[in-house]
């Protein structure tokens, strides 16, 4: 990855700085100063490393085109003297990550505005809740380019009150299209996977870490991921699933802030806060390397029995 600028750097603290207003932030906990005492509460202690930068995710299939399932490489960590992102966020609004970073070289995200719990709201208040974030979404400009060219936002679609959520890539042009995720030829594939596991879209909640599609449909960039990560999260805290489906690297990679090869991160459980987490390969995936609907379908038969959901004899 090329060096990030100083320009960029600024662009980068100056939105987050914005993004902190937006949210009711006034003030930020200072640094401490050499020699002094580290205070309860600082964000960066003198002596501590900087942030390190986001890992780039891999390129993977994104719903309805064909594009790659690869695998990223690890980014450099920060040189000496270059900015760090880190900001403290309230505690009650933002409890820190309990996400592992096992394998990861690390993130430009800011410490991770977390899920508050919202285990008291009723399905209509959800349904509230989800539709006043849907409609910042749709007014959106933080990615020019995403915005300038997509056709509509991609929100998410399914059920309010869900045990487990999907989360894939970004829109593809069907998607784009249509306003609504997994609707062309892998979320057909997807349907099919549901089917099988005896559960339709209706049941389940779906969703994107971009909620615009990139131009040409290229792999979403971690700038553009991180701008749609504070969407992604407040839709978690509403839904407040038990389980999350990633499909594909990207997914996965930028829920878990990994570069660990999606290969390596199936077949097993993470948790991310209170959420267990299965990655498996995406549907477009799929379409494209058919043997690998054998390894999908072990994951998917290992996230039923978590789940408790027995499958009918074949």
């Amino acid at each position: 990855m090329s060096e990030i600028s100083h320009e960029q750097v600024r662009r980068i603290i100056l939105q987050r700085l914005e993004s902190l207003a937006r949210a009711g932030v006034t003030g930020l906990p200072r640094l401490s100063r050499p020699g002094e005492a580290s205070r309860p509460g600082e964000a960066i202690r003198e002596g501590e490393a900087p942030a390190e930068p986001a890992p780039r995710p891999g390129e993977a299939s994104r719903e309805g085109e064909a594009s790659r399932e690869g695998e990223a490489p690890a980014e450099p960590a920060p040189r000496p003297g270059e900015a760090s992102r880190s900001h403290a966020h309230p505690a009650a609004r933002h409890p820190p990550v309990r996400a592992s970073r096992t394998a990861t070289t690390g993130s430009l995200f800011s410490p991770e505005p977390a899920m508050p719990r919202r285990e008291s709201l009723s399905r209509e208040e959800r349904v509230t809740a989800l539709a006043q974030v849907c409609g910042e979404v749709a007014a959106c400009q933080r990615c020019t380019e995403l915005a300038a060219t997509r056709t509509h936002t991609v929100f998410g679609v399914g059920n309010p009150l869900p045990r487990l959520v999907f989360l894939g890539e970004a829109p593809g042009a069907d998607e784009d299209a249509q306003g609504e995720p997994f609707v062309g030829r892998a979320g057909q594939l997807l349907n099919k996977i549901l089917d099988a596991c005896t559960l339709r879209r209706e049941d389940v909640y779906i969703l994107n870490i971009l909620k615009c599609r990139p131009p040409g449909n290229r792999t979403p960039t971690p700038h553009e991921a991180e701008n749609c990560r504070e969407y992604l999260l407040r839709q978690l805290a509403i839904l407040q699933p038990e389980f999350l489906c990633c499909l594909g690297a990207v997914a996965a990679q930028c829920l878990l802030e990994t570069t660990t090869p999606i290969g390596q991160l199936r077949g097993r459980f993470h948790q991310f806060q209170d959420i267990r987490v299965m990655a498996t390969y995406h549907p477009a995936y799929l379409l494209r390397n058919p043997g690998a609907k054998r390894a999908t379908w072990d994951d998917m038969k290992m996230l039923l029995r978590e789940m408790g959901i027995e499958l009918p004899p074949r």
